[in-house]
């Protein structure tokens, strides 16, 4: 089985984009499953299996960050696919943490951007952007030819060698050159790795402490002028 990692900031598009590749692939009789990850609500999994009938799960990431919910459920989520009989297993994953790289060795790591949101999203984004395979450009409509231009170099700029993929998904621009390169996408192998380095300190706010200031914190911290410092043993 194949694994693809879709990843971006929320209303991009991931979710017309991924309906559309879905589209295609059963077109090719291949089996495709579908898991989305969110923190708090979602409902694409419910659309997705009422549109094309295909296996569905959702995961309510909660009081983590979906991007490390990704990497804590990923192993199971994959052995629910393959039980499934699938062919490839697409993670939406909702995108929020940007210090991660939520994709995986072995696997296809997609990165959805939108063209609406400023010229300087790719510069911003992180490993989201620089670790993933191929990056799509949605909404490319809705902006100048000048600033699509610009859009892309910036896209490359960050991250060396990705495949740019510029789409109007909504009626299926663009979509075909994505389908193909997950045809030729390796198979997952176990173990799983993530791919890229997690970031390097353990946050004392994501566990749970309210208090303000550094003095009440401890762990890789930082000043207001940038420099890190480590408190602890």
């Amino acid at each position: 089985m194949k694994l693809i990692i879709f990843a971006g900031p929320p209303t991009c598009g991931k979710t017309t984009v991924i309906k559309q590749v879905i589209k295609r692939m059963i077109a090719r009789e291949l089996k495709p499953s579908y898991i989305k990850i969110d923190v708090l609500y979602a409902d694409e999994d419910e659309v997705i299996k009422n549109e094309f009938g295909i296996p569905t799960k959702k995961i309510y990431s909660g009081e983590l960050c979906p991007d490390h919910c990704n990497v804590v459920v990923l192993d199971e989520a994959v052995e629910w696919a393959q039980k499934a009989g699938s062919d490839f297993l697409f993670v939406e994953t909702a995108g929020l943490c940007l210090r991660c790289s939520p994709y995986v060795e072995n696997s296809l790591g997609i990165v959805v951007l939108e063209a609406t949101s400023g010229m300087n999203l790719p510069r911003k984004i992180g490993p989201m952007l620089t670790l993933a395979d191929i990056s799509v450009i949605t909404k490319i409509d809705l902006i100048s030819q000048a600033e699509r231009e610009v859009f892309r170099y910036r896209v490359l700029e960050s991250a060396k060698g990705i495949t740019v993929v510029e789409s109007n998904a909504l009626y299926g621009i663009g979509i075909d050159p994505i389908v193909n390169k997950i045809i030729k996408s390796p198979e997952i192998e176990f173990p799983m790795f993530l791919r890229g380095n997690p970031p390097v300190g353990t946050c004392t706010i994501c566990v749970g402490k309210k208090e303000i200031g550094a003095k009440n914190h401890f762990g890789v911290l930082r000043t207001m002028e940038h420099e890190l410092f480590y408190v602890g043993e």
